[in-house]
């Protein structure tokens, strides 16, 4: 705690330590627990039982030591598995065989004592049979995670021996393996910590952070002497783990004591989650929402709760910038109109009309307002604010703005019907149907235009969530046809997004039509790993207020709006300087509206959610 009392804010860092064999693992267990370990990395098998084979079968009874040592619960919580370094993939067929063996009888013990997690490292880029094994046990019900053990970046890149034909990727190791194991959520990934002079590169770096990196390996030899004596890591060293930050990344310590405690290791790393957290209103807004699939709003069809109404009006960015949009139109109306008529569309729980009002006063304009909320609920706590605090300036309209007949037209419409894709909460036919009541010429619509944008992104952690989400009454096809608001974490964007559809209003173009057809293409950086596609929006407000949830113009601090995703149901492999190209449909009939996408390279993909019978937005 500081001294004012304010919590103090920083990032839980999980830390472990690996001990190959202790003499004895009870007394490394407890020491490391009061040094401030979560847990212990250790071999599995103790190295003094030798494993005899004969015709396939292990015939030595014991092959290490009793499990009585450790209580069921310490097993399950406390101990990371080191399995023994084996050769399932060998061309020597005897050396396969028995490694084979070993590695499922290994498999076996680690199911028996419960662990939570495996270790197991890669030597080769091709693991198929390793695969094969790991696949099989995930399949009869193995609930540990394996953690596959790689170096950040791969020694060949920086040994001088190695011609640029043999140089290896760990990324390309790490795909073929989980490939092979249909990206099962079980399967994670360890990395080791590199040398200083051996980081990745930024964008190897952005497609590590997109994979399910489960704990960071930090070797003793790397850490540094400070004045004082304590070990500390370099400023490389922290900017790496700075960006492992907003994912839930363990560390684990490895290699001889080269302090005068493994003690200060741990504290080290515990201070560097002061250290390095860098608290913003975002984190603090999105917490708990961390890669969580969220369904997309349906306002016309249902009526939003207190509950999403708090959430929206906790953005203060977004009510800044309407305000400041309002306050500018208002500026632009004629002084011969003495009372600038304003209609809220969508008005919820006032926060715009208050921002209406607001702007008013700025600009010393006498306005009246209409606010319009088809929401009886909302009603209610609009009808408390007139009373309380609006007076009679404000009046409240209960009825669809689509079909509301008002008593004379309006300067100003403002609207927040936006969603996470711009179009995609039917903000076009809302306004195209409310657009009647707007004087013509001259009307003012705000917000005046809005563009959705798209880009490709990877990220197994997504895949694996809607996949093991699957309800009951849905097919595997039907979840992967379905878009998502996601708050995204732990995944990597592939290339820059690219605009898609815009709308503009007042739109008075009589054969105007909302619907729309787009092909758009990315370049591929690097080889990476397609799992879909990142819906966002920017929108114009008016003149050159703006706000925008894409990457590339974000209003910084914004939280109103997570970007949306649509999935493909099978992951692509796409390599560097590939094309990833993708056509994008918005179609509607009477009743709905609804997006079809179809990937048309690096392959030819087939059309998803055609005529919207996975998913759709109801009009009605």
């Amino acid at each position: 705690m500081s001294g004012d009392g304010d919590q103090e804010k920083f990032k839980r860092m999980s830390c472990g330590l690996e001990l190959d064999c202790p003499a004895s693992i009870q007394d490394a267990l407890s020491k490391s627990t009061s040094d401030g370990y979560h847990f212990i990395v250790t071999c599995l098998i103790h190295p003094q039982y030798h494993r005899t084979i004969q015709k396939r079968v292990v015939t030595s009874k014991s092959i290490s030591r009793t499990d009585r040592i450790l209580t069921g619960n310490d097993w399950t919580r406390l101990i990371v598995g080191k399995l023994s370094t084996l050769q399932v993939d060998s061309e020597i067929k005897h050396v396969k065989e028995r490694s084979e063996i070993i590695l499922k009888q290994e498999l076996g013990f680690a199911s028996h004592l419960g662990l939570p997690a495996i270790m197991i490292q890669l030597h080769q880029k091709s693991n198929p049979n390793l695969a094969h094994i790991l696949h099989n046990t995930f399949l009869n019900g193995a609930n540990y995670q394996v953690w596959v053990t790689l170096p950040m970046v791969h020694p060949s890149k920086y040994t001088p021996l190695c011609e640029k034909n043999e140089i290896e990727d760990s990324w390309e190791w790490w795909n073929d393996l989980r490939r092979y194991c249909r990206y099962d959520k079980r399967l994670g990934l360890v990395l080791e910590m590199p040398n200083v002079g051996e980081v990745p590169s930024k964008i190897e770096m952005d497609r590590w952070v997109g994979e399910p990196i489960k704990a960071i390996i930090i070797p003793t030899y790397l850490f540094l002497t400070n004045g004082h004596n304590q070990p500390v890591l370099s400023k490389v060293h922290q900017e790496i783990i700075q960006r492992f930050l907003l994912i839930d990344v363990q560390y684990i310590i490895r290699g001889p004591l080269r302090s005068s405690s493994y003690k200060q290791y741990n504290s080290y790393i515990h201070f560097l989650g002061k250290k390095l957290y860098k608290e913003s209103t975002v984190m603090e807004f999105v917490q708990g929402c961390e890669d969580y699939l969220q369904n997309p709003l349906q306002p016309l069809s249902e009526h939003l709760e207190t509950m999403i109404y708090e959430v929206f009006e906790r953005d203060q960015v977004k009510y800044v910038e309407y305000q400041k949009a309002i306050q500018r139109a208002l500026e632009d109306i004629p002084k011969e109109i003495t009372t600038p008529v304003i209609m809220v569309l969508g008005a919820g729980r006032g926060p715009l009309v208050q921002a209406v009002i607001n702007a008013s006063i700025l600009t010393q304009r006498k306005i009246k307002v209409y606010a319009v909320e088809k929401n009886p609920f909302a009603i209610n706590t609009l009808e408390d604010r007139v009373l309380n605090e609006w007076g009679n300036i404000v009046t409240l309209i209960n009825e669809d703005m689509r079909t509301y007949q008002p008593p004379e037209q309006a300067d100003i419409l403002v609207s927040e019907l936006l969603g996470s894709f711009g179009d995609n909460e039917l903000s076009p036919e809302c306004l195209d149907g409310a657009q009647r009541f707007l004087k013509k010429p001259g009307g003012i619509s705000i917000p005046q235009s809005y563009t959705s944008y798209l880009a490709p992104f990877q990220s197994t952690k997504i895949f694996n969530e809607i996949r093991s989400n699957k309800p009951d009454d849905k097919t595997i096809e039907t979840i992967y046809e379905t878009p998502y608001v996601v708050h995204m974490v732990n995944y990597y964007q592939i290339a820059d997004s690219k605009a898609l559809f815009k709308f503009e209003h007042p739109n008075w173009d009589e054969n105007k039509s909302n619907e729309r057809f787009k092909t758009i293409k990315f370049l591929c950086p690097q080889n990476c790993l397609l799992t879909g596609f990142l819906g966002f929006f920017e929108t114009v407000l008016y003149k050159d207020v703006m706000l925008s949830i894409n990457p590339q113009t974000y209003s910084s601090n914004m939280v109103s709006w997570f970007p949306i995703i649509f999935p493909l149901q099978h992951p692509i492999n796409v390599a560097e300087n590939d094309i990833i190209e993708v056509s994008m449909w918005r179609s509607e009939s009477n009743e709905k509206v609804w997006y079809e996408w179809c990937l048309e390279s690096p392959v030819k993909g087939h059309i998803s959610n055609p005529n919207g019978r996975s998913y759709f937005i109801k009009k009605h």
